[in-house]
């Protein structure tokens, strides 16, 4: 499918630059309205939360004339997390959800991110639907005078979250005693996550919470730790926890200052729901760029590691066609389907807290469940042609696994993004490792050069 205005998480750019304009704005109301509307009596519903940034303002009202124009009624959410958005759809029985996010993105972007009425994220073929109708003309397909819809805002979205949240750390536990600094990266969550985590009875230092338009993700957040690492080593905090700007990410800061990124915590989850009998199947869903370090303990485990390719959107595809209840990135876009429908920063982040309160002992001891391989990457710029498909570079890749045998492995793929060829090797020897990459590297240099 050519995807045209849709990416891999919905529609995404510099703000008032296309196709991030209040007109394409509108356009997707009005397309996804239409898709969505049924032939009945009953009143239709969307529902439309966002993040933090300052064209928020502008992308919102934009969106609700369009669908309000096709006869959809609005229920405006204001600030809140990404994940709490593909709840609320469900839980409010509504046609569709709506979260105006960049997610992980500095302020100057945004972005439109889509989800059926099921909360999951729109598939291929409604965007595809949905980008055929958004070309189609302005006036055509509007409601009668009488047949508008109607939109409200509501107060009561972010104490609903965070009731959801909490109900999915065990009641049995408290993080009472526990020193909690919390990240919200001027985002999403600035509310929500210390809310959540202080009536769970933690001590909480919250940072990046104090979001102006213009500071999502700026020198706070998942995505740049320093600030989060910081405060912790200040205050002597028993554990950090860093969001990205909509939370559907995390990473976690030990009390030493370490970072612990989302292969470890999947392997801990897993660990944990495998002891407590909760997983629906023995495996986790990952991504080709997950550790080979998290496969071998989760193999020890007599648990599966099922691959995907990049995107939590195909995670959750895999999940869901076979059955596994845990997934997610590298990154830290966990996936935790017994209570949620995409990625969720704070609920993988109280799963996390469920067992270190358990066990009794410090982050730097629990959270670290196996000893990552050395992962080596490197980018070449390939302006033209299909590098990959070219014999030298072929025989590169060839060469590099042949080299590793079982005990490391390559991956050579294009960017999605940008006009380049993404090169990582790992294994068990580092040197080896660099020297793999150093020549598939080489190899796709005189290809693309040649081109």
């Amino acid at each position: 499918m050519k995807r045209g205005y849709f990416g891999t998480d919905g529609i995404r750019g510099t703000a008032n630059q296309w196709p991030m304009t209040p007109e394409i704005a509108m356009r997707v109301g009005l397309a996804a309205g239409k898709r969505f509307l049924t032939p009945d009596d009953r009143r239709h519903l969307v529902v439309i939360g966002k993040d933090t940034r300052l064209s928020g303002y502008m992308i919102e009202p934009a969106l609700v004339a369009g669908f309000t124009a096709v006869g959809m009624d609005v229920v405006l959410f204001g600030p809140l997390p990404t994940p709490a958005v593909a709840m609320m759809t469900r839980s409010m029985r509504a046609d569709l959800g709506v979260m105006i996010t960049a997610s992980h993105n500095k302020f100057h972007d945004n972005g439109i991110k889509l989800f059926g009425p099921d909360g999951f994220k729109m598939s291929d073929e409604d965007e595809a639907e949905i980008a055929t109708l958004m070309e189609e003309p302005l006036d055509k397909g509007l409601s009668a005078p009488a047949k508008l819809g109607r939109a409200q805002r509501i107060d009561d979205a972010q104490a609903r979250y965070v009731e959801i949240a909490k109900a999915t750390f065990p009641r049995r536990l408290r993080l009472t005693g526990l020193r909690v600094v919390i990240d919200a990266a001027n985002g999403a969550a600035y509310k929500v996550a210390p809310t959540a985590l202080y009536e769970l009875g933690a001590e909480v230092i919250a940072i990046g919470n104090e979001p102006n338009g213009f500071n999502i993700n700026q020198e706070v957040g998942s995505t740049d730790p320093r600030a989060l690492k910081d405060a912790v080593l200040k205050y002597r905090a028993d554990i950090g926890i860093g969001l990205d700007g909509d939370a559907d990410r995390l990473v976690i800061c030990d009390e030493k200052g370490a970072l612990i990124d989302g292969d470890q915590l999947m392997g801990l989850i897993a660990h944990s729901w495998k002891k407590a009998g909760a997983l629906a199947k023995p495996g986790v869903v990952a991504t080709i760029m997950s550790n080979l370090g998290l496969e071998r303990y989760l193999k020890k485990l007599s648990l599966n590691l099922e691959r995907t390719k990049v995107g939590d959107r195909y995670v959750m595809e895999a999940m869901r066609a076979k059955g596994y209840n845990i997934g997610g990135e590298q990154s830290g876009h966990i996936i935790l389907s017994d209570f949620s429908t995409t990625g969720d920063g704070l609920i993988a982040a109280l799963q996390v807290l469920s067992v270190v309160v358990d066990s009794e002992r410090p982050v730097s001891e629990v959270c670290r469940v196996f000893e990552p391989v050395p992962q080596v990457m490197e980018n070449v710029r390939a302006e033209r042609g299909a590098p990959l498909e070219e014999a030298k570079v072929i025989a590169a890749i060839a060469d590099g696994e042949k080299r590793l045998g079982n005990k490391g492995r390559v991956l050579v793929r294009k960017s999605g993004t940008e006009p380049v060829v993404r090169i990582m090797a790992e294994g068990d020897d580092e040197t080896l490792v660099k020297d793999v990459v150093a020549a598939v590297a080489e190899a796709v240099r005189a290809v693309a050069k040649a081109a």
